[in-house]
C-alpha cells in the first residue's frame, strides 16, 4: 500500500469533534440528495403525464388536469431552489462558525445591557431574536416569491403587498411572545432540574402545548384571521346532527374567512374533552365563499386579474359534501387519532429529552461546533435535537407519515359508515380540483412525502363502499 492511509484510518485519526461535525455534515446532504432524487422523479411525472389517464376519465377534465399539472410543476420547481437554497445556507453557517459567532455577539448585546456572561438565559434569548431574525429575513424573498408570482400566477393568491408584510410582522411578533418566554422558563427548569430536569422538562414542554392548543383558536388565529359563527340555519342544525349522532361535544361552529388569504380551503375540529369547535374555512362552503360573490354591476372597466380571480368557477362544495368533509374529520376524533398523535409525539418528547440528558455532558458535541470553553443550554439543545437527532427524526417523519394514511383510510371509512360515502366521493374530487392537486404521483415520491393517500386511492376505497 506504499504507505497510503486508507479512508477508514483517517477518519479513525480524525479527533471525535472533527468526525461529529462531519457526520452531520454529510447526513444533512445525504436527505437533501435523496429529497432531491424524489423530487426529480416526481417532476417527470409532471413533465410527461400530459393527457388525462383512462381510470381519470370521469373525474377531471383535461383543462383542470392541465392547469394543476403545470401549478404543481412551477411549485416543484420553485421548491427545488428553495431547498437547495437553504441547504447550501445551512451547510456556510456550519462551515463559517456561524452558531458561536451569533452566540458571541449575543453575548456584546446582552453585557451592553448591563447582563455579564453569568446571565446565559438573557443571551440565549438574544441568541434566538437574532436567529429567528435572521430566518424570517432570508426567508421572505422566498415567500414574497412563492406567494406573488406562483401562487398570484395560479390564481390562489388574495393577498395585497401591505396584508402580507404586516402578517408577516404580525406573526415574528407573536412567534417571539410566546418562544422567548417559554425558552427562558424550560432553559431555567434545566439548569436547576437536578438529575431528572429531563422529567420537569418533558412535563413543562407538555403543559406548554396543551395549553397553546387550548388558546391558539380563540386566541392566536383571531389575530390574523377573521372567525364569524356558523349562521343558525341548515348546514348548523344538519352539523349538530351530525355530531350528536357520535357523541361529540361541539359547542361552537365558526367560518373563518380564509379567503383574503387564499382561495385554498380546509377544515379542522379544535378543543379539549367537552369543548369542541368545528372551524370551516369560507373558501370551503359554496354559499359562504366570497370568491364566489359576482362582482357588482358597472365594474366592467376592472383589470383583467380581478376578473380572471372571479371567473376561476364556482369554488367550495354543497352542504350534503361539506357534512362529508366533517365526517371524514370528525372520524379522527372518535376514532382516537387526536389522542393516538399527541401519546406519540409525547412519549417521542420524552425520549428526546432522555437522549438529551444522556448527551448534554459531552463536550465534544459543543467542540464539534465551534464551543470549545463554553456549554450553554440552548445550543447544547439545538446540537442535540436539531443535528445528532436527525437521523431519527427522518425515521419518524417516514413512519408518522404511513401511519398518517393509515388514519386517512380510516377516518374516510368511519364517513362511509355514516353513510357519508357518495357526498365524501364528489367532495375529495371538487376539493382535489378547487386546489390543483395532481393525482398522478411517482410511487416512491407518494410514499416518502404524502400524509394524504393519492386522490384515486381514496376514491377506489370509497367506491367499494358506493357499490356494496
Amino acid at each position: 500500500r506504499g504507505g497510503m492511509a486508507l479512508p477508514g484510518e483517517l477518519w479513525a485519526e480524525l479527533p471525535a469533534e472533527k468526525r461529529i461535525f462531519c457526520s452531520v455534515l454529510l447526513f444533512s446532504w445525504a436527505v437533501y440528495l435523496w429529497e432531491a432524487f424524489l423530487a426529480h422523479r416526481q417532476r417527470r411525472v409532471y413533465r410527461t403525464t400530459t393527457h388525462v389517464p383512462r381510470e381519470l376519465g370521469q373525474i377531471m377534465d383535461s383543462e383542470t388536469f392541465e392547469k394543476s399539472r403545470l401549478y404543481q410543476l412551477d411549485k416543484s420547481t420553485f421548491s427545488f431552489w428553495s431547498g437547495l437554497y437553504s441547504e447550501v445556507e445551512g451547510t456556510m453557517i456550519l462551515l463559517c462558525g456561524g452558531i458561536p459567532f451569533l452566540w458571541n455577539l449575543s453575548g456584546q448585546i446582552s453585557g451592553r445591557a448591563g447582563f455579564g456572561p453569568e446571565y446565559e438565559i438573557v443571551q440565549s434569548l438574544v441568541f434566538l431574536l437574532l436567529a429567528t431574525l435572521f430566518s424570517a429575513v432570508t426567508g421572505l424573498p422566498w415567500s414574497l416569491y412563492n406567494t406573488f408570482v406562483i401562487e398570484e400566477k395560479h390564481g390562489f393568491n388574495q393577498q395585497t403587498l401591505g396584508f402580507f408584510f404586516k402578517d408577516a410582522i404580525k406573526k415574528f411578533i407573536v412567534t417571539q411572545c410566546i418562544l422567548l418566554p417559554v425558552t427562558s422558563l424550560l432553559l431555567y427548569i434545566i439548569k436547576i432540574g437536578g438529575d431528572y430536569f429531563f422529567i420537569y422538562a418533558w412535563l413543562f414542554t407538555l403543559v406548554v402545548s396543551l395549553v397553546l392548543v387550548t388558546i391558539y383558536a380563540d386566541y392566536i388565529a383571531p389575530l390574523f384571521d377573521k372567525f364569524i359563527p356558523l349562521p343558525e340555519g341548515e348546514l348548523k342544525q344538519q352539523i349538530e346532527t351530525m355530531a350528536k349522532s357520535i357523541d361529540f361535544p361541539l359547542t361552537k361552529v365558526y367560518v373563518v374567512e380564509g379567503s383574503k388569504r387564499s382561495s385554498h380551503s380546509n377544515a379542522y375540529f379544535y378543543g379539549f374533552f367537552k369543548n369542541k369547535r368545528i372551524v370551516l374555512f369560507d373558501t370551503l362552503l359554496e354559499d359562504y365563499s366570497a370568491l364566489n360573490k359576482e362582482p357588482a354591476e358597472g365594474e366592467d372597466g376592472e383589470n383583467e386579474e380581478t376578473k380572471s380571480k372571479t371567473k376561476n368557477k364556482k369554488q367550495g362544495c354543497k352542504n350534503e359534501e361539506v357534512l362529508a368533509v366533517l365526517g371524514h374529520e370528525l372520524g379522527h376524533w372518535k376514532l382516537g387519532h387526536t389522542v393516538k398523535n399527541i401519546i406519540i409525539s409525547q412519549m417521542n418528547s420524552f425520549l428526546c429529552f432522555f437522549l438529551f440528558a444522556v448527551l448534554i455532558g459531552r463536550k465534544e458535541l459543543f467542540a464539534a461546533f465551534g464551543f470549545y470553553d463554553t456549554q450553554p443550554t440552548l445550543i447544547g439543545l439545538m446540537i442535540i435535537f436539531q443535528f445528532i437527532f436527525s437521523p431519527y427524526n427522518e425515521v419518524l417523519s417516514f413512519c408518522l407519515t404511513v401511519l398518517s394514511r393509515r388514519f386517512e383510510f380510516q377516518a374516510d371509512a368511519f364517513a362511509k359508515e355514516l353513510g357519508k360515502a357518495e357526498d365524501l366521493y364528489s367532495a375529495l374530487i371538487k376539493l382535489n380540483k378547487d386546489n390543483l392537486g395532481f393525482p398522478v404521483s411517482d410511487w416512491i415520491f407518494s410514499m416518502w412525502h404524502y400524509s394524504h393517500p393519492p386522490l384515486l386511492e381514496r376514491l377506489q376505497a370509497l367506491k367499494d363502499a358506493k357499490q356494496e
